[in-house]
């Protein structure tokens, strides 16, 4: 059993394996099932997370009418135009911005580590793998290795935006992303846990504030630029960039940041960009439509 970044890479170093094949074992042993039901199980994960995409980028609006219809316009947007930012991010940006809308429509989406934060792990799977050519096996190891590195934050730190920010929700998953996407690009554990740590500490500080307490504005373009930030950070790990601040470091640090953030910038709408003038009028409008 783990419970630190630093034992899980060490476990992977010391048996040879993967990341995703330790998360895989400790999953066998705490659960007491065969490898084949443990597979499985994520395996049905992964497929909510491709019809959420599907369904996003067919395009779904939010019953509020703030979201919906972006991840169908940065698509059209990279058909017609060469991306300044480069296909695989964009790419990742729209499927992560359509997971978060399906959310947003009230669909089903898989929790990654959040609702709220869905799109992060789907949007850069589902770009790589466009890249890559991965089998179904490796697409759903991608996701073991994410719940590897999820279950380390949650078990040190919060995943919550009402405990700890948007940083604990989006930058958390955002990270897992990237500690994801390294090995599946063939990276090494070690470097698998710098992404993370590069993707969070960019992150750290991060607020959660939904405009009308809702998960919408500016949760689904969050998803959007944490995935952008895990893709760049896979390849800095990838080119040998390694982060100053060891990943456990950088997690024990998210969960101080948040334990300091103010309650009116944890999920509660009292500040941040629910409490703007054009937030509080989208609130009232809101508000009254629904009495």
């Amino acid at each position: 059993m783990f419970r630190t970044v630093a034992e899980l890479v060490a476990q992977a170093e010391r048996d040879n394996i993967t990341i995703s094949e330790v998360m895989i074992r400790q999953e066998i042993e705490v659960h007491d099932q065969p490898r084949a039901v443990i597979i499985e199980r994520m395996e049905k994960n992964l497929t909510v997370m491709e019809e959420a995409v599907e369904q996003g980028l067919a395009g779904v609006q939010s019953h509020s009418g703030l979201t919906g219809g972006d991840a169908v316009l940065l698509q059209q947007y990279m058909q017609n135009h060469q991306p300044l930012s480069g296909q695989v991010v964009l790419d990742a940006v729209s499927k992560a911005v359509a997971t978060n809308e399906v959310n947003a429509a009230m669909g089903i989406v898989c929790a990654t580590p959040t609702a709220g934060s869905a799109g992060c792990v789907p949007g850069a799977l589902f770009a790589v793998k466009e890249r890559l050519n991965p089998t179904r096996e490796q697409m759903v190891n991608f996701l073991f290795t994410a719940g590897a590195f999820g279950f380390v934050v949650a078990n040190n730190a919060f995943i919550s935006g009402a405990a700890g920010g948007c940083q604990a929700e989006v930058g958390s998953a955002a990270a897992m992303a990237a500690a994801a996407v390294v090995e599946m690009a063939q990276g090494s554990a070690e470097q698998s846990a710098h992404a993370f740590a590069i993707t969070l500490k960019n992150m750290l500080g991060l607020v959660c504030d939904p405009v009308a307490g809702l998960v919408e504005v500016p949760c689904v373009k969050r998803n959007a630029m944490g995935t952008s930030n895990a893709i760049v950070a896979a390849d800095m790990a990838l080119a040998g960039v390694k982060s100053k601040i060891p990943c456990d470091e950088v997690i024990g640090a998210m969960y101080r940041i948040g334990q300091q953030m103010p309650s009116a910038l944890r999920e509660t709408a009292e500040g941040g960009l629910a409490a703007t003038p054009t937030g509080q009028t989208l609130a009232a409008m809101l508000y009254n439509q629904s009495k």
